[in-house]
């Protein structure tokens, strides 16, 4: 066999390896974003994500409960005005009580859309239906998250003691849709950011699992989903803080809306003003996304293998009757 011949089948083999390894990354990337060739359960999606999403949202929101605070009165204090340190744990029960119904919803609603958008869109644009879903997601769970939020950063900046009271005060004085105070903001910054954050995680963890050819363990989403959350917080920060200042202004109206906000802002005290609050929101929302990601994988995990054993459990009864 000559040089040339040589160079032939070393380039034949090269190029069955290159096509055999695309065509195994090929399987793999479709395994990952598809549904295994399983049958897809829009309920049992619901109801796992919803219980997953729940349990991660209140131990997410409860461990980092004192960074937020800290956040919200940075974001609050006007004209460079001294932030108190005291009370961090103020409205943390009434915030848990939204926390855990907006929680479920969010990654309930998410869970199915995603993979009903995965099995409808082309494997390349997998990032569209993460962003998609993420964004139905948030917007689902809206409707519970800005009273909860209202509520919180009100408590949160010493204007009532109690969640009830909160509740009670501003529906008297600035009626029901006061609980919706600062809502556009809300879908302004928090459709964005559910949006971006659950699109990163999920990519990532895409990436991840086609370099390493394994299933992630739960130190591996924890990294992946801090790293989500801290960089989409950090994005998403200026919209954080005019969310926050039309949220707290109360029946004062000091702001007549996103855009007056805005100039107010940018007159008063600066543009800096827009970025204040950064350092622990990344902190907080960096934390939190790890623990929240890492909490929402094991416990979906944990739901897939009891709701497997339990049709194995069934499956076996059946047979035993048969036989």
């Amino acid at each position: 066999m000559d040089s040339k011949d040589s160079q032939r089948v070393s380039s034949g083999v090269l190029t069955c390896k290159m096509s055999g390894f695309q065509e195994d990354s090929s399987k793999l990337f479709s395994s990952i974003t598809a549904t295994n060739d399983k049958p897809f359960h829009s309920l049992h999606a619901l109801c796992d994500g919803g219980i997953a999403g729940g349990l991660a949202g209140v131990i997410a929101e409860a461990a980092l409960y004192p960074i937020d605070t800290i956040k919200t009165r940075l974001q609050a204090a006007h004209g460079g005005g001294k932030v108190v340190l005291k009370d961090l744990y103020s409205g943390l029960a009434g915030n848990l009580v939204g926390s855990l119904p907006a929680s479920a919803i969010c990654v309930g609603v998410y869970e199915p859309t995603k993979q009903k958008l995965l099995m409808s869109f082309p494997e390349k644009l997998s990032a569209f239906a993460h962003l998609i879903a993420g964004f139905i997601g948030g917007a689902a769970s809206s409707l519970i998250r800005v009273p909860t939020e209202v509520v919180k950063q009100r408590m949160q900046t010493g204007q009532f003691a109690s969640a009830p009271g909160a509740v009670r005060l501003i529906v008297s004085k600035e009626g029901f849709k006061g609980l919706y105070a600062g809502y556009g903001s809300f879908l302004l910054r928090d459709l964005p950011f559910d949006a971006i954050q659950f699109c990163m995680y999920e990519q990532l963890r895409i990436g991840y699992k086609l370099a390493a050819r394994r299933e992630l363990n739960d130190v591996e989403n924890a990294i992946i989903g801090a790293f989500a959350g801290a960089i989409t917080g950090a994005i998403t920060t200026p919209l954080d803080v005019i969310k926050t200042r039309l949220m707290i202004q109360g029946s004062a109206k000091q702001y007549k809306g996103i855009c007056d906000c805005v100039q107010t802002i940018m007159r008063e005290e600066g543009s800096h003003v827009f970025i204040q609050g950064t350092a622990p929101r990344v902190l907080w929302i960096g934390i939190g996304g790890s623990i929240f990601f890492g909490v929402l994988e094991r416990t979906k995990q944990m739901l897939m293998q009891r709701r497997i054993e339990v049709q194995k459990s069934s499956s076996f009864k059946q047979d035993s009757k048969l036989s």
